[in-house]
């Protein structure tokens, strides 16, 4: 595929990221990948300058200037939007160009612009977890998915916040020209390609460092880098140098889940990145991951993520396995 018109609306007030993530992901793809040429612009309601809320301003086209058809429509997020969602104008204009592209996506708060013109009624939608409650309640047509990266359903793809983006834009790459060339343009851009759709916008790790007491931040720093150890209440317990009842009851105060069920997540965590990234064996990751016997960490993927790591692999995984 080549030759893709790519139109980001944004507004005033906008999310710098929202806007640059995906144009730096389609301008790389275009110069590193053979036949890939996105051509991209950036549109606004009246066009002309955008005063972005970090303080960048930068040029914008109007909305109404925009020639048809766009493959792909992008709608940023930004701080002001109810401002955005009460534009007719704006949304005629958006429902415009939506109906003549290939697809439509946002990424973090510009769902609520897709969901005001109508174009997420009766789907599946992400937005940023701090709005996914706001999202549901005044768009209660809409599905709300509040922990995905990022949903695709059918033509219409949404996503989480400010980075979140660039995995969108990543996966749409990878949907028009393939995992090696959406590869290609992750490793340029310094960036892990790829956190899946279906991954949680937090991570164990990163959900984690909330915890306050001492003991509990120093064992969750510790435990991502042994994950073969013996990980038992008991043992963590006496990591700690706590009883194992007061162990329990602390960590489940600091980090909302039990020791067991968070070092599950670390583990799963941890066999999703290899699947997605290696060519190992099912049985190896299954033992690198502190799992064992591939029987346990199946049923742990089940548990976590209704799937397999045979699944997973299959939609996510970037090179064959061995």
């Amino acid at each position: 595929m080549s030759g893709l018109d790519v139109a980001v609306v944004t507004f005033p007030s906008a999310q710098i990221l929202d806007v640059t993530g995906p144009l730096e992901v389609f301008s790389s793809a275009s110069r590193l990948v053979p036949g890939a040429e996105y051509r991209t612009q950036v549109v606004s309601s009246t066009g002309g300058q955008v005063l972005a809320s970090s303080g960048l301003s930068f040029g914008t086209t109007a909305l109404r200037d925009v020639a048809e058809p766009v493959d792909t429509l992008v709608v940023a997020g930004g701080r002001d939007m109810d401002e955005a969602c009460a534009d007719e104008e704006l949304l005629d204009q958006v429902r415009r160009l939506a109906g003549g592209a290939r697809r439509i996506t946002s990424v973090c708060s510009g769902a609520f612009v897709l969901a005001a013109g109508g174009l997420l009624d009766g789907r599946r939608a992400t937005t940023h977890w701090a709005e996914c409650r706001q999202l549901a309640a005044e768009y209660p047509q809409v599905s709300v998915d509040d922990d995905a990266i990022y949903v695709r359903d059918g033509d219409v793809w949404t996503s989480a916040g400010v980075t979140a983006g660039i995995d969108l834009a990543l996966a749409m790459v990878a949907d028009d020209h393939g995992a090696r060339a959406a590869a290609a343009v992750a490793r340029h851009l310094v960036v892990y390609l790829r956190r899946s759709g279906g991954q949680t916008q937090f991570s164990t790790m990163l959900a984690a460092q909330a915890a306050e007491s001492e003991p509990v931040r120093e064992l969750l720093a510790w435990l991502p880098d042994h994950l073969t150890d013996d990980l038992s209440v008991p043992a963590l317990a006496r990591h700690v140098h706590l009883s194992e009842r007061q162990f329990s009851r602390v960590f489940k105060a600091e980090v909302d889940v039990t020791p067991s069920e968070h070092v599950e997540r670390l583990r799963v965590e941890a066999a999703c990145r290899l699947l997605e990234t290696t060519s190992h064996a099912v049985d190896r990751i299954s033992r690198t991951c502190g799992f064992g016997a591939p029987e346990t960490m199946n049923r742990a993927f089940r548990r976590r993520l209704n799937t397999t790591p045979g699944d997973h692999r299959r939609h996510f995984g970037q090179v064959a396995a061995e």
